[in-house]
Parts: structure tokens; sequence; C-alpha cells
């Protein structure tokens, strides 16, 4: 669901930008304020990573034509908390930005608004959280992973459709946008929701003191499961899986165009919207001289080969988002630290 600029006036991308600074910036001082021990760093990292590659595989919405892939702002904030999950996203979102071309520069705040905001606090606080409160299990992990990454996606899409009416698409209306976009983004929630609730059902079987808020829940429940493997034996397996995803499982992703590009061509005809001026192209003109692997391919002149770029694509973007994820991570315990002292 990455929105191109072409998709936003001017000002709407940057009142976006604007609220989407704001947010990041509440996180920080709301993480500035919460207990970040060190060993929720390197997390922030593998799971950004992790999160990284599983948007490189679409999978295929079977009988529509079309495709959907993992957001995972709900599995982020699963496991690191609302406040840092955004800030991972937002990582994320960047680095496919400038390396790879994905998502345009002006509609950045838009696509971390959309794909973050109703995702790590919205549905994270009042959707999966509420249902894991009483009795955290593989039961309530599931419905709690799949009703919160639903109703997140809807929002999001909605948010996508307010946004091109309120800058002025006139190419997708309203009615028969909204029509479209709706629909389309539920099955891919439900998809998103079977694979956050497979991992974070697995992390629960192998180490379930990782799940955000799981000390009290586990606690109190006498069938939680033990802690089967060490923090470092099972950020390895999830860094191992996420070089497996990015570098491999990604080149068998689904050929067909996502769910905002299906409901595109269906109501425009076309999912390749053209906008003039200067704030486009000085937009289009940077983000051409940053990304070095634009659509997670080579270069032209580099080399013709797509499954060797696809999958080089996969693992260098996985290991810029967890360097600059852990990175954010370690910046923002450090200052935090530092007013504490001082």
């Amino acid at each position: 669901m990455h929105m191109a600029d072409a998709l936003l006036s001017p000002a709407v991308g940057g009142t976006m930008l604007a609220a989407t600074a704001a947010a990041i910036g509440l996180s920080v001082k709301k993480i500035g304020g919460d207990k970040m021990d060190g060993e929720k760093v390197p997390l922030m990292g593998v799971m950004g990573a992790f999160v990284f590659a599983g948007q490189m595989i679409n999978f295929t919405i079977p009988g529509t034509g079309s495709s959907g892939h993992i957001g995972g702002g709900l599995l982020l904030a699963a496991l690191l908390g609302p406040a840092p999950a955004l800030i991972t996203l937002a990582a994320v979102l960047l680095i496919q930005c400038l390396f790879f071309a994905d998502g345009g520069l002006l509609a950045y705040g838009c696509n971390v608004f959309n794909m973050g905001v109703p995702s790590t606090i919205l549905a994270y606080l009042f959707i999966y959280k509420p249902i894991t409160a009483k009795a955290l299990n593989k039961k309530t992990i599931t419905l709690g992973s799949i009703l919160g990454v639903v109703v997140g996606l809807q929002i999001g899409a909605f948010l996508v459709v307010l946004e091109t009416l309120l800058s002025g698409v006139t190419e997708l209306p309203f009615g028969a946008f909204v029509a479209l976009m709706q629909p389309i983004h539920l099955a891919i929630g439900l998809g998103e929701g079977l694979v956050t609730a497979a991992v974070l059902c697995f992390i629960y079987e192998s180490r379930p003191s990782l799940l955000q808020d799981s000390g009290s829940l586990l606690a109190a429940s006498p069938a939680a499961p033990v802690e089967r493997m060490s923090r470092k034996k099972l950020l390895a397996i999830l860094a191992i899986l996420t070089v497996l995803v990015g570098g491999g499982l990604s080149i068998f992703a689904s050929a067909y165009p996502d769910g905002l590009e299906w409901s595109m061509e269906k109501t425009a005809g076309t999912a390749e919207l053209e906008r003039e001026g200067p704030v486009f192209e000085a937009a289009a003109g940077f983000v051409e001289k940053t990304a070095f692997l634009p659509d997670y391919a080579f270069p032209e002149g580099v080399s013709e080969n797509e499954t060797a770029g696809t999958v080089f694509s996969g693992i260098a973007g996985s290991i810029i988002t967890l360097i600059v994820a852990a990175a954010l991570g370690f910046a923002i315990t450090a200052v935090r630290k530092q007013k504490a002292v001082s």
C-alpha cells in the first residue's frame, strides 16, 4: 500500500509529513519515558529487517488478480510496543523509499501514517492488547492478530482514499475508489493477520517473554510455555529467516498488482498516474539519485538478471534496515540515559 507522489497534492503530502513527524517525535519522547533496555534494541533491528523482507513478498488474493504484502505494524507493536514499532516501521519505509524507489518521497508521510499509526497504535492498543490482556495464549494471540491487522489495514486503506480525495485526484473518484480499496484490503488483512499470528505464536512457544506486556500475564498463567530458546538463539533464527525470505522467497512473489495498484487500475484504468510541477520533479530527482536498486533490481547497465537483483535487494535492504533500526534504538536509549543522569 505504498503511495506514489502522483496520488497527492503538495499540500496534502506536506501536511501528512508534518503529522508523521509529530507522531514520530511523540514516539521518541514516549520511549524516553519508558523502560527500554538494551535487549530490546537488537530486536528493533532484527524485526525491522524481518518486516522489510516480508514486505517484498506479495501473496496472491485468489480470484481477484490482485496481491498483497504484510505491513508489519501490529507484529512490531506486539514485540516492541507502539512507540518503538512506529519508529522501526518508519525506518523500513524510509529505506524502501530512498534506496529502492518504493513509495514516493512526497508520499512518505502518508505511507508511514497510513501503514503505521492505525496498526502500531490503534489496532494494538484497542484490539490486540485487550484481547490478550486476560490470557496470553495462542488462541488469543491469533484472534488479536487477525482482528487487529484487519481493522488497522481497513483504516489505512480508507486514509489512502481520503488523501487522494483531498488532493483532488479526479481520476480516482471517492465512491468507486473506496468501493474497491476496502474489500481488497479486507482480504489482504486476513492474509497478513494469519502471517502475524504464525510469527507471534512461534515466538510465544519459543520465548514468550519477548512479547510486549507478557510479564504479568505469563506469571498469572500456570499453563504458560517455558523459555525454550535463549534470546540470542531466537534472534539468530529470526535473522536467518529474514535472509531466507528477503533473499530467497522474494523471487516467488506474486506478479499481480498489489491492492492499491489493482484498485487504481479498476478505477482509473492505470496504476501510473502522473503529476507535473517543481515539487514532484524535485522529489523524483532526489530519489533518483539515492535509489541504488530502483524497484528492487540492478540499475540499467549493471545487470539484466532480475532474479539476482531481487535476491541482492532483499539481502542488502534487510541488512541496511537492521543497522538503521538498531542504531535508532541505541541512539534513543543513549539520549534517555544521558538525560536521566543529568
